[in-house]
Formats: structure tokens, sequence, C-alpha cells
């Protein structure tokens, strides 16, 4: 038998896991087919676009005749889940840290996750190459969150590695110019991280850890093997969370090489495996020997924080842009999600044309609205909610654990804004005129504060976000007071009404677009909502004079993205989502009818 290892790649986002990875993959020469680019982990679209990684990979690599397997987990919290399952499927865990930021909130959940599972850690200081790097302070800070987190002496004791992923070179001391490539990390794996138990004489016992899908195999089940081994065509012993049992054909047994799937005949304990052929399977459940059935410890799957509505666009334009737009495309396409995403939830409404949609954050929800507009969808989304919950008849909401990163003159803002939204400063730093503000604040304060950071630090404020869980409710606040400018009549707007509609506030389109009455075209700079002739024309006159042919001097509009937008909408908004547009409108497009809600 060969021997394995696994371990598990963890960072905070953006620290350099996906490109570190990609070195290890590109030295060992196991890539088949020529990639285009970098970034060969990051193979999504999105993720590509984001430069965030959101889906947990598999790939592996042989190194002197040991096959590694290597799990890229997503940096993100709002795919947390994903981290916490993947310690159940790993021996061992590298963590990447920033050699400028060291370790950041995120950091410290994926490390809780690693060092509760009693995994040895490897410490890899990335990007040494940066100009601003402070490789010692890096050290030493990821040295005390080990002890802060409640690492034992083994763990503490953490080999380090220094590296440059995107040069493709790592070394055991800081010295840029003596690296030539990653195999010093290779060495360290085979040194530190135990080989995987494999229990190959005993029954059958496999854990899912995650699902992905195949338009030819079905639903791909991807666990560990704990003992026994597993073959094509056998018949295996399905036992489900709530511990029911059913017996199931195994269609196709796959293993990892490179970054590929490849069908085998059998696959032993100890490696990780991909298995078609059970249609119902869901994470955390056990595969077994159909003669001695013994079911693993389930994993726990996340409860969802924020909420939205889904719907059947019901815009003027609707039908115009969008491939698929009916109640029962949209059902089916959410059902398809949640078959590999268990951290999302779906409930019906009253209105067959309506959904709730729950999820761990605003970026889970709005990457699956992301996807969905990408595959033809039309869909208009509501404002995300937090979801309350009653604990000993008390209201609890969720509540994260901020740290907001800005230039020292702009730390009053930020501290007045976030006072606003009943966040309550934990620590405050300042280092290089930079200034570091811990929070707690609850969830529904964070949402749409993102963008009114960026522009009350003129874009220089880094903001990271971490679940911290539920407390009791902290009391009313208006987190995104706003007012909107919104389109009076249908037609096409033009520069005339555009530069009469601007005084009033900031516009999102220019001219040349197709609006309908009701949606929204603007900001306005009060807090009220405001109606406005964006198609108005000139009137023309056989009368010339002095003053008539004044150019007008139009502002550039503020482009939403979808993100944008999901934070900007109020309760009576919705973001009408298609292939081609992203839209704000009114729930209730005529202002008469709106008038009257409002009284009512």
């Amino acid at each position: 038998m060969q021997e394995i290892r696994n371990i598990a790649i963890i960072a905070h986002v953006d620290h350099g896991k996906t490109t570190l990875v990609d070195a290890l993959l590109k030295q060992q020469q196991t890539l088949k087919k020529k990639i285009e680019g970098d970034l060969i982990m990051d193979s999504n679209d999105l993720e590509r676009e984001r430069g965030i990684t959101i889906f947990s990979k598999n790939a592996a690599v042989e190194y002197k005749d040991v096959k590694i397997n290597i799990i890229d987990t997503p940096g993100h919290a709002d795919f947390g889940g994903e981290v916490e399952r993947i310690m159940r499927m790993v021996d061992g865990a590298i963590l990447l840290v920033d050699a400028k930021e060291g370790p950041m909130p995120q950091t410290k959940f994926v490390l809780r996750n690693a060092i509760k599972a009693g995994h040895k850690v490897i410490v890899v200081i990335n990007k040494i190459d940066k100009p601003e790097a402070r490789i010692d302070w890096v050290l030493d800070k990821t040295f005390d969150l080990f002890v802060e987190l409640g690492a034992s002496d083994a763990q503490a004791d953490f080999p380090v590695i220094y590296a440059s992923g995107v040069q493709g070179k790592a070394g055991l001391e800081p010295n840029l110019a003596a690296m030539t490539d990653v195999a010093p990390l290779f060495d360290t794996i085979l040194r530190v991280i135990p080989k995987a138990k494999a229990e190959v004489d005993k029954p059958l016992q496999m854990l899912t850890i995650n699902l992905t899908h195949d338009n030819f195999k079905g639903k791909i089940a991807i666990g560990r093997i704990y003992a026994g081994s597993i073959r094509k065509g056998q018949e295996v012993m399905h036992i489900n969370r709530d511990g029911v049992m059913k017996k199931v054909k195994i269609t196709a047994v796959m293993t990892f090489s490179g970054l590929d799937r490849v069908e085998v005949d059998e696959v032993s304990a100890g490696d990780i495996v991909a298995v078609a052929g059970i249609g119902d399977v869901s994470i955390g459940e056990t595969v077994a020997d159909v003669l001695n059935p013994e079911p693993l410890p389930t994993i726990a799957i996340e409860e969802p924080t924020v909420k939205m509505t889904f719907g059947v666009n019901t815009s003027p334009f609707a039908g115009k842009e969008g491939e698929y737009g009916t109640s029962r495309n949209i059902k089916e396409r959410l059902e398809h999600e949640l078959e590999t995403d268990v951290a999302l939830r779906m409930y019906p409404t009253e209105s067959a044309d309506k959904f709730i949609v729950a999820g761990r954050g605003e970026l889970h929800l709005s990457i699956l609205i992301e996807k969905m507009r990408r595959e033809g969808f039309e869909i208009q989304v509501s404002k995300p909610q937090v979801i309350f919950k009653e604990t000993d008849g008390k209201k609890m909401e969720p509540m994260e654990q901020v740290t907001i990163e800005v230039p020292e003159e702009f730390a009053g803002v930020v501290i007045e804004k976030m006072g606003q939204r009943r966040g309550e400063m934990k620590d405050m730093k300042v280092e290089n005129k930079t200034s570091y503000l811990d929070f707690v604040i609850p969830t529904r304060g964070l949402i749409g504060y993102r963008s009114q950071l960026l522009t009350d630090t003129k874009g220089l404020g880094i903001m990271n976000s971490l679940f911290l869980g539920y407390q009791e409710y902290k009391g009313d606040f208006e987190s995104n007071p706003h007012g909107s400018l919104i389109a009076f009549e249908a037609g096409e707007s033009n520069g005339y009404g555009l530069g009469m509609a601007q005084e009033r506030g900031q516009l999102f389109l220019g001219p040349g677009v197709q609006v309908y009455a009701g949606m929204i075209v603007g900001q306005n700079a009060k807090g009220e909502d405001l109606e406005v002739n964006i198609c108005k024309t000139k009137k023309l006159s056989n009368m010339r004079s002095k003053g008539d042919g004044a150019s007008l001097k139009m502002d550039v509009p503020r482009t939403l993205t979808l993100e944008d937008a999901l934070e900007y909408i109020g309760d009576d908004e919705l973001v009408e989502v298609t292939p081609k547009s992203i839209r704000l409108r009114k729930a209730i497009l005529d202002a008469n009818l709106r008038k009257r809600s409002e009284k009512s």
C-alpha cells in the first residue's frame, strides 16, 4: 500500500492559499493539461473574478513515493462550515499567514478548528517578498494566537516555513535569494504530518465530508475512508443522520490525481475518495459495510444567520433578458443547490412565486444569486435580514466580531458609525499611523455598512468579520437610512432629465437607459424618497437666445454591483437580477398604491 498524507491548507481570505497550492502542483508536474493563467485551484469564474476561494477543493500530488492529498479551504467566514468539516478528513494542516498583515480574524477561526481537532500545524509565513514584510512580528503574533486558542505544547512548537507563493519558492530561513523551489515544504509535510491511519482489515467506514454534482454520475459524495475499502459495484449501507439504514450500490469510485478525479476499481482506508450511486446522501453521514454497519459520529451542520426572499420577477421588463423566470424554474434551481450546499435552507411562503432562502451571510447568498444569473435566471430578491431566535423567552440575535483597519484620521468617524449600529468597541491599537479597531456588533448592524466604510475612509478602510454566536437582542436602530430617487414614468433616460435629477442626489445610471415607473434611479441627498422624471426632454422652439444652448455637465453615475445593490435597498425595495442587468425598484411600483400602503 502507498503511504498517504492528508493535509488541509487554511488561512485568512487573500493570504495566498490558492497561489501556494498552485506552486505545489506545478512543482510536482501533476497537471496533465496546460492550464491558462494562474490560480489553477480557483477554477470557478466567480472565484477568479473575486480572488477568493468559495468552494473547498481536493488535489493530490506525489512526492518521494508518498501520495499527499491537499485540500484548499475557503478563507471567508461565510463558507466557514467547509473548514470545520474538512478537519475531519485530514491529519494535519498548513496555516498560511501574510508576512505583513499577520494573523487576522479568520486566521483565528480556521486555526481554532485545527487545534480543536488535535492536528499538528505547519506555519507558512507567505509573501515574504513584500517590501513591508515584518516576519519576526508576524511569527510572535502567530505564537500568541496558538497560546490564546489553547494549543498543546506539541502544537505550539510548530515548524515554520518562509515562502513566496507567487514565485513558487519556500525555505526554512527567511532568505528569498537562497530559495529555489517548494521542496522544503514537501519535506516538512512528510516529517511532521502523521501517516494516514489505515485499518484496511476492518469493515468499511467512510464519512461524507463534501458533495458535488456530475451531469452523468449524479450526486457524488467525497469523504475519507476510515476503515476497510470500497470498490465499484459494491453493495454498501448508507446510514443517515437519524440512524436510518439503506442498502445502495456504488456505481463509480474515484480518487484524486493532480486536480482530476480518476476512476479506479478500489480505494482503501486512509485515502480520500469520491463515490457515486447514493442519491440521497448528505454531509456528515456514514457509508458502511452491509454486514457490520457501524455509524461514525455525525458532523453538526452550521445554522444559517441571514435570510432573503427570492421571487419571480414582476417588473415591466420581466422575461426580456432571462431564459428561466418561472416559479418552477427557480424552485428546481434552489432545490438543486440545496443538494450540495448544506449551510443553505429554503422555506416556502404563502405565495407560490416566492421562497425564503437562508444562508451563512450576505456573501453566501449573493454568490448563489450571481451563479443563478450567469445560468440565465431572472429573479427579484429582497433585502437581507438576520434570523432571530428565542431562548428561555428572550429574543436572541446573531453577533459578529469585526476588525477594522483604517488610517488614523478616519478612526473617529468609524467608531461613531459603529456606535450608531450598536457596535461595542473591544480594543484599539495604533501602529504606523494606522488604527486597528475591534468591535462586537449585531449582524444586522453590518448589513449595508461595507460601502459606507469605503465612503467614510476614502476607500482605505479594510473590514473583516467573524460570526460569534447568538446574544440577547441589542435594541432597535436604523442601520441604513436613505432616500431613493424613483423614476416617475417609463421611457428612455436622457441628458436633460438626468441633469435636473442629479441636483437632487447621486444617480445610478446614465443617458440612453430604458426605465419603468417605480424603478430606483439614484439616491436622494435627503433621507426621503423623491420621484424624478429622467425621461423629460427639453422643449424645442424656433426662437434662439444667448443661453439656450448652454452645455450640461453630467456627473459620472455610481455603478452598483450585486453586493452594493443588496446593501443599499431598504425594506420596501427589491433588486431585480437578470443575466444582463441589475436594477433597483420599489416593491410596489405604482406611486398611488405606495402612498396608500405607507398610510395604512
